[in-house]
């Protein structure tokens, strides 16, 4: 068990998570953590992510449950549990759950819920959520028992499918290993499935109620509902149990991939402060600025003019985030746009646009919103802003451009941002977005092989809801869904995740990357009450400004033999690695170097040989 100084430094908070209560019959293994289930695994092989009955409120936001009356039973061969869950609608409606959860080392496991309203509950979803695991599955064959008794014989997706991949689920069969299939059996509503790395989720996420449905909807008071999973392993005579290991071997490989140059966000609330922490940008070699603009949200000439400043005495390049609020006419907009960056004497490198509708999620079957079409919106922000290079794509997630592919002929570059925790805050959720990551450049660089891609800004914490009326707010630093301030982004955490970020987007060949913004909550620079001393660099800026010095150079990949340990990438002279994990990983490095140093300064290496035990979130700079 870390200090509270150590678990502060790591993690911007004291505030713990559960490890959460391991349970077995006999080959099956589970994690019961906060009344859900997670880790179910049978001979070491993870079978499902998670499996929870979970509520939502009217905007996406979790309600978190309140538990009591935990009873477990267990044997060798068999365990069962039970507990009551209270959750509460921000109008204070209670929705009342009664919870069995049984498993026998046959292989069958099952997880039933009973529960009842006291008063009308407005939600956007309540019920099971099943997630199937991306390694070993992505592009594998499935099968699914549809509602009407239907089987299909399918594949899970390979690229990032934005639609449902299936409907109507009954029961999902797959091969979990060699020589050991599962199925997973759904009762009590309709079920459907979303590939959820569209949202860097790292599953397929089987819910319940179709989101063709009308949402928030109203459950019912005193009305008694019951849902379940049931979960049955088979084996044959080929199934074999996971090779437990503890260390892990790190190698490197030359690309001709160039890294690409560091951007920093600004908003234009920030502008007192930035102007303040400008030398923070040269400390961290930034190579581009990315100024947020929203009419709608009050930004005008003042704004541009703050970004002005900051240009002229950056003397860097900078982009024009805009969201264009199409309450007039785009040509209208955008020449008045155009001519207000010129009277507020702002140079742009390009004018990045996103209409300000698509910041909202369009789900599948609800109606788009009435906008002008991308092709002339493009059209007129070139006849109003003459040669300046134009981007386009969605100011929100992945998830959004999957759904609304911009036309990318049009455009000089497209982009799009990323947030790890849509659906869940917890340490492990986060720290596995990157599995998913992957995925999203794979399927970016699908739609749009030879176009000029950026990111950003992706931070931890969430800048805007495409899902909901707004973001979260977190006064207590807690680790909650769609926060717009997160801790763990102010200590060692945030410099794992950001460096872990840039190994994994890198392959996706971007121009420009941008990980912060460069005050506030999103940004470098330190305030009060956090683990590093207000006004100087966090963890994450120590990542980033290497992350600048490298910019143009080309990549080397690292290789790692465990997946979700170790992340890096680095050049021929140095190699940047993050322990991603909470524990003392040891990891033997397989090439020649002289140094191994602690990224973030307050750091301490243990290196014998040439393993070094990297510390949890840790990182370093091999040389």
């Amino acid at each position: 068990m870390s200090t509270d100084a150590d678990h502060f430094r790591l993690l911007g908070t004291l505030s713990r998570e559960s490890d959460g209560q391991r349970l077995k019959a006999g080959d099956l293994e589970v994690v019961l953590q906060d009344g859900n289930l997670r880790s179910l695994r049978y001979l070491g092989h993870e079978v499902l992510r998670a499996v929870g009955f979970l509520v939502r409120d009217r905007d996406w936001g979790t309600c978190a449950p309140t538990i009591s009356g935990l009873s477990v039973e267990e044997a060798a061969d068999h365990f069962q549990l039970t507990y009551r869950s209270v959750f509460r609608a921000p109008n204070g409606a209670s929705l009342e759950a009664d919870t069995r959860i049984e498993a026998w080392s046959s292989g069958t496991l099952e997880f039933v819920t009973r529960y009842a309203t006291d008063a009308d509950f407005e939600t956007a979803r309540a019920g099971f959520t099943v997630l199937h695991p991306l390694s070993g599955v992505v592009g594998q064959p499935v099968e699914v028992l549809h509602g009407d008794g239907r089987v299909e014989a399918g594949h899970w997706p390979d690229l990032i499918e934005p639609w449902q991949p299936f409907k109507d689920i009954r029961a999902i069969t797959h091969t979990v290993a060699t020589g050991i299939t599962a199925e997973t059996r759904l009762e009590g509503d309709t079920f459907e499935m979303e590939d959820q790395r569209n949202w860097t989720d790292a599953s397929f996420k089987t819910y319940v109620r179709p989101l063709a449905l009308p949402w928030p909807y109203v459950i019912p008071s005193n009305v008694p509902m019951t849902q379940s999973v049931r979960i049955r392993l088979v084996r044959d005579d080929q199934a074999r149990p996971v090779r437990q290991r503890s260390d892990l071997q790190l190698d490197r490989e030359a690309t001709d991939i160039a890294l690409p140059v560091i951007g920093v966000g600004l908003r234009p609330e920030c502008s007192t402060e930035d102007l303040a922490s400008l030398g923070t940008l040269s400390q961290v070699r930034a190579g581009m600025l990315l100024g947020h603009f929203d009419p709608l949200a009050g930004h005008d000439i003042r704004s541009l003019e703050g970004y002005a400043r900051l240009q002229r005495t950056s003397g860097l390049p900078l982009t024009l985030e805009l969201a264009l609020p199409c309450v007039r006419q785009p040509d209208d907009e955008l020449r008045e746009i155009a001519a207000q960056c010129i009277e507020a004497g702002l140079q742009l490198e390009s004018l990045f646009v996103c209409l300000s509708v698509d910041r909202q999620s369009t789900p599948p079957g609800s109606r788009w919103p009435e906008c002008p079409p991308l092709e002339d919106v493009y059209a007129a922000a070139r006849a109003a802003f003459g040669s300046l290079r134009l981007g386009g794509g969605m100011m929100s997630y992945f998830t959004e451009l999957n759904r609304k592919r911009v036309p990318a002929e049009r455009l000089d570059y497209i982009s799009h941002t990323t947030n790890p925790m849509v659906h869940a805050a917890d340490d492990l959720s986060v720290m596995q977005s990157f599995e998913a990551l992957a995925d999203v450049g794979r399927s970016v660089r699908a739609l749009y092989p030879d176009t000029p891609y950026r990111i950003g800004p992706s931070t931890i914490a969430m800048r805007q809801n495409p899902y909901g009326a707004t973001t979260k707010d977190n006064p207590t630093l807690a680790r909650i869904p769609m926060a717009n301030v997160d801790p763990r982004h102010f200590g060692d955490f945030g410099a794992a995740w950001a460096l872990a970020y840039a190994a994994t987007v890198a392959d996706a060949r971007l121009d420009v990357l941008t990980l912060s913004t460069l005050t506030g909550a999103f940004g470098l620079v330190a305030g009060d009450g956090e683990p590093t001393a207000r006004g100087e660099l966090r963890p994450l800026a120590h990542v980033i400004a290497l992350l600048g010095r490298m910019t143009g150079a080309p990549l080397w990949r690292l290789r790692c033999d465990r997946r979700g340990r170790v992340l890096g990438l680095g050049t021929a002279q140095a190699m940047l690695l993050a322990n991603i994990t909470p524990e003392v990983v040891a990891a033997t490095i397989g090439w020649n170097f002289s140094t191994v140093t602690p990224i973030v300064p307050q750091g301490v290496v243990r290196l014998s040989g040439n393993t070094v035990q990297l510390q949890p979130y840790q990182t370093v700079v091999v040389a």
